[in-house]
């Protein structure tokens, strides 16, 4: 806990909505409408090949080829960009723990160890302590990418991000007025989601509702076991799909396989020194049987990513873990560098303290590569009842209910992390943030748009490589 979060304990509700209300006067609420590239903005293109250095050079060329596909794709690869344009905007003082990459399509169904099915933040990659307000404008940015390819006029834009900044700024007040533990139990289950943001829509929305839901059921390891598996010689195997998913057999050569596959065996024996003793005792009932690499996300492309399978009572008792290269988040140059030594765990913390329950399994771990460079990784279930929304798909209602859900989500997200009550005192009963930031949105989207198109130039000038898989 940082001195600042300390602090917090000790101040009365009075004192702590006093200083959100100071902060208005020194940076009102209507001054995050304000965007403007500076003069020293770097190049976008430069800023994503200084992250593809550190990445697995054969992928490199698959990330850009995805995040040139559109400007929403390439929104969800441009973290780093963002954090540096968002370092220069207005900020209230005020901290939380941030995702760091709150864009629309990292809110997701999910299902909770007691296998309840409920709707969390997904993932947490760059998340670090920061404003609180830079989660917030990235999600309501990410509404504006998503209205304009999906068409939407710009009245009907305006409205998705009001909503959903609205939700925000209501749900934060809300959790202001409960006590520590009301606030640490909430949760939007997938009952809590269908009353509060589903079932006002039309039949067509709640139809694709009840079958995102029916579809996560049958994402489990099951599914992914059968999907990605073959028997090979009796034994069971990961089926190559390349480049998308790469066995180690097939990756490389004798002396250097059996290196790595000494690594990553060294790597899920050690990280279960992370997780709960008796999710420890019940990992300790597998057994390892293959391991592969994976390409995951867009963002991501290109991070060591790799795909374990376990196997426990028998050939049809799976489960499928995966361990993601953990890198320092974008944010650390504008925010501050974590406090913990191990990035790992600093992904594994931010999870566990913004989501109302986390994965069984979520645990990290440093090892030594085969290159001689030491890594981080975490490590989690490769599928564990996972819905993803489909934006494009969308009506304009529907995607206002879904911004007013992530919006609701982020904030008792950020309400268990930070001081509640003077973020709710900041935002006020008001509407002054919310048309603000549908004007900062707007702006961003515009941004994004020319970034985009940088990209897409540096591809037909050869400057970069794109692939696509």
């Amino acid at each position: 806990m940082t001195a600042a979060q300390n602090d917090v304990r000790h101040r009365t509700p009075q004192e702590r909505a006093a200083l959100g209300k100071a902060a208005r006067r020194s940076v009102p609420r209507s001054s995050h409408a304000e965007y403007a590239p500076t003069e020293k903005r770097p190049d976008p293109v430069d800023v994503i090949e200084a992250q593809s250095a550190r990445r697995v050079p054969e992928l490199v060329p698959l990330r850009y080829g995805r995040m040139a596909e559109s400007p929403f794709r390439f929104y969800r690869g441009a973290a780093a960009i963002m954090a540096g344009d968002l370092a220069g905007t207005p900020r209230s003082g005020i901290t939380t723990q941030l995702c760091g990459d709150a864009h629309l399509l990292n809110f997701r169904l999910l299902a909770s160890p007691e296998r309840r099915l409920m709707v969390d933040l997904n993932d947490f990659d760059e998340t670090l302590p920061g404003p609180w307000e830079w989660d917030v404008k990235r999600l309501a940015a990410s509404f504006v990418i998503a209205g304009r390819a999906n068409g939407f006029g710009e009245k009907e834009r305006t409205r998705i991000v009001n909503a959903t900044v609205r939700s925000y700024r209501e749900w934060m007040r809300r959790f202001a007025t409960m006590g520590n533990l009301p606030v640490w139990y909430a949760q939007f289950e997938e009952h809590d989601v269908q009353s509060r943001f589903v079932q006002g829509l039309g039949g067509r929305a709640r139809d694709r509702w009840e079958q995102a839901v029916a579809k996560a059921r049958t994402r489990d390891n099951l599914q992914v076991y059968r999907k990605l598996t073959r028997v090979v010689d009796g034994e069971v195997r990961i089926a190559p799909d390349p480049p998308l998913v790469t066995p180690l057999q097939d990756l490389l050569p004798g002396t250097e396989r059996t290196e790595l596959e000494r690594m990553i065996r060294k790597l899920i024996k050690r990280y279960a020194r992370t997780v709960q003793s008796d999710r420890r005792f019940l990992l300790d009932q597998y057994r390892l049987v293959d391991m592969a690499r994976k390409v995951v996300g867009v963002g991501s492309v290109g991070t060591r990513c790799w795909i374990v399978l376990l196997l426990g009572r028998d050939d049809e008792d799976p489960l499928f873990l995966q361990a993601k290269e953990a890198d320092e988040s974008v944010l650390a140059p504008f925010a501050g560098a974590s406090r913990y030594a191990s990035q790992g765990e600093r992904v594994v913390s931010g999870q566990r303290l913004l989501q109302a329950t986390s994965d069984a399994f979520l645990g990290w771990e440093r090892v030594d590569g085969i290159d001689g460079r030491r890594r981080d990784f975490y490590i989690r279930q490769l599928r564990d009842w996972k819905g993803i929304a489909e934006p494009e798909k969308m009506l304009p209602t529907g995607l206002q209910a879904f911004g007013e859900m992530c919006g609701a989500v982020l904030a008792r997200a950020h309400a268990r992390s930070g001081d509640r009550i003077a973020i709710a005192s900041y935002l006020g009963g008001g509407d002054a943030f919310d048309r603000a930031l549908v004007t900062f949105a707007e702006l961003y989207a515009d941004q994004n748009e020319r970034d985009h198109q940088a990209l897409v130039d540096a591809v037909a000038t050869g400057r970069v490589e794109a692939a696509t898989a």
